[in-house]
């Protein structure tokens, strides 16, 4: 009868070697449906959520007083204005850093080799009036 709908019905043990070969490393989930010809895209999938080794996985589950669940929030508020200061900090020394550039290109000097020499304070003083 050509409307006859087919359901296929496997083993524990069947769908056990199915699953420790994948986990093994052995096959992929679709190596493993076209080798064993396994007919539906969710079956496999659904056996390793049923019996595969996942579940043997440490769950963290966090239980957390309302107090600790603001003081969280507030901790990231804290940090995304940290980080958002250490960006202007950045800027602001790039800014600097082209500025002491272009001193050095007007001058002729190179003032971060000579900031602290005799040479740059006479660059920068005032000159000393004579009598």
């Amino acid at each position: 009868m050509p409307g006859q709908k087919i359901s296929y019905r496997y083993s524990l043990a069947f769908k056990q070697k199915v699953i420790s070969e994948i986990e093994a490393g052995k096959f992929s989930i679709g190596e493993a449906r076209r080798i064993y010809d396994i007919k539906g895209c969710g079956t496999i999938p659904d056996w390793l959520k049923k019996l595969g080794k996942h579940h043997l996985l440490d769950k963290v589950v966090r239980i957390e007083m309302k107090g600790e669940k603001d003081k969280l929030k507030e901790l990231e508020r804290e940090k995304r204005q940290l980080e958002s200061a250490l960006a202007q900090e950045h800027l602001r020394n790039l800014c600097l850093e082209a500025l002491i550039e272009s001193a050095e290109e007007h001058y002729g000097v190179d003032i971060k080799k000579n900031f602290g020499d005799k040479a740059s304070t006479k660059l920068f003083s005032k000159p000393k009036s004579r009598r």
